[in-house]
């Protein structure tokens, strides 16, 4: 949460790196929050948060790929979920 204000200035490069280094983090209140600033980046450049999902979906926790993929279209959702990405 600590670079929403990044965000919004459409500067990703701390969100991407901070979120890559929790990947494994054992709490889940931070898979929340980087899930969360994962969909924020989403929303103001879709390409940018799929490149970063399609590096990382698959060893994410499971909570954080469902709050980043949250506003994606049913089927797209669907095939992160199922691993068909």
């Amino acid at each position: 949460m600590s670079t929403l204000h990044f965000i919004r200035q459409r500067q990703f490069d701390e969100t991407l790196a901070l979120s890559e280094r929790l990947i494994n983090d054992e709490e889940d209140l931070i898979h929340k929050a980087v899930g969360w600033m994962l969909r924020e980046v989403g929303n103001r450049d879709g390409k940018m948060e799929r490149v970063f999902l399609k590096a990382h979906y698959l060893t994410m926790p499971r909570t954080m790929l469902r709050y980043a993929i949250e506003k994606f279209p049913q089927v797209e959702r669907k095939k992160y979920l199922k691993s068909e990405i």
